[in-house]
């Protein structure tokens, strides 16, 4: 196995991850990255034994965002199918302070940038399967009150209750909360759990760290240049998505080893969860035991990770914009509903997460 270090004479952990700093290595940085929380809640909880307890212990030190889906009108959302949808985003924030987690700036609006990263993580209404599927952050939609615009642009427009109804609009899905991590507390996540392995297609780099082709160990720092690179892979935006894809699935299956050979990393990677994590205010700590206990089968290999299709690229005005396949993103979002989006990535594979992504 192949390790990913700093190439000599390049910046050391510090100078990598620009504000993050040694003496509060959890709680800066200017721009966040969504995590599956809810498959990464069910896993750890389900697996380890202890529901309740843990579930309480890591739900009273998530940080709530206040009214998500503010103005949002219950009667034309789209009707729930008995799964459990979580909206997950990443956003460009300029703030010099985190904006998510237990250390955030209450006065900081995250949604005062543009998203930078879009997941909808389903898990399915039997709590066997899970899906996560990725959209593209220049997807060209239909903004609510706004018109044609780069769906990132929902959140900088109307922070979550715009990107919550913009993403309902384009899925059909409804969804039943919404989350955010920053990536400083990423780097705690994976670190957490002693890094993850992941498979890279070809010999690349990305922020001082260098990723050699075949597996490569990776820590909390390098999994973060790891799923913020774009340039020099050849999908650009669309490759970027499938590497966060791939480091999530990596921190699951690593979680999931832990359950058996370290039982006591759960508890430190719960802490890092409850620290890093913010979560609609609609999820509340029975909530959480509640989705804990309904998903106890879920595992790591019942998780199927894909992107949303696209047409191709293109140009709106000056913008470069990423159009999207209505016909068979309608096929994908009805997959999503009835939990079959494993059998829509057998036969749409080009969409799906592969084993070694670029």
């Amino acid at each position: 196995m192949r390790n990913a270090v700093p190439p000599s004479g390049h910046p050391g952990r510090d100078d990598l991850v620009p504000g993050l700093r040694r003496e509060r290595p959890k709680r800066r940085g200017r721009r966040v990255l969504a995590v599956l929380l809810a498959v990464v809640l069910v896993l750890l909880l389900a697996a380890a034994g202890a529901v309740v307890y843990l579930t309480s212990s890591i739900g009273n030190d998530i940080s709530r965002i206040p009214d998500a889906f503010r103005g949002l009108d219950a009667g034309s959302r789209p009707a729930s199918f008995g799964g459990t949808t979580f909206l997950l985003v990443g956003t460009d924030s300029r703030a010099a302070g985190p904006t998510t987690g237990a250390g955030a700036d209450a006065a900081v609006d995250a949604g005062s940038q543009r998203s930078d990263v879009i997941m909808l993580g389903t898990v399915a209404p039997d709590g066997r399967s899970a899906s996560v599927v990725s959209i593209p952050r220049d997807a060209w939609v239909d903004v609510p009150g706004r018109g044609m615009n780069k769906i990132n642009a929902a959140y900088a427009y109307g922070g979550a209750p715009l990107l919550i109804g913009t993403v309902e609009q384009l899925t059909g899905i409804r969804v039943d909360h919404f989350g955010v991590i920053d990536f400083a507390g990423f780097t705690s996540l994976v670190d957490s759990v002693g890094g993850i392995d992941v498979t890279v297609a070809q010999t690349t780099g990305n922020d001082g760290v260098d990723f050699t082709a075949g597996e490569n160990h990776l820590d909390g720092t390098q999994a973060l240049a790891y799923v913020r690179q774009r340039y020099d892979l050849p999908g650009g935006d669309l490759d970027r998505a499938a590497r966060q894809q791939n480091a999530m699935k990596a921190l699951l299956d690593k979680v999931q080893q832990k359950v058996t050979t370290d039982p006591g990393a759960i508890y430190a990677f719960a802490t890092s969860v409850g620290d890093a994590v913010s979560v609609d205010d609609s999820l509340s700590n029975a909530g959480l035991v509640q989705l804990a206990v309904g998903s106890r089968d879920l595992r790591a290999s019942t998780v199927s990770f894909v992107t949303a299709p696209v047409t191709g690229l293109g140009r709106e005005g000056g913008q470069s914009v990423v159009h999207l396949d209505a016909e068979q993103g309608a096929q994908l979002w009805g997959a999503v509903r009835n939990g079959s989006v494993a059998q829509y990535a057998d036969l749409h594979p080009a969409d799906a997460l592969g084993s070694t992504p670029s």
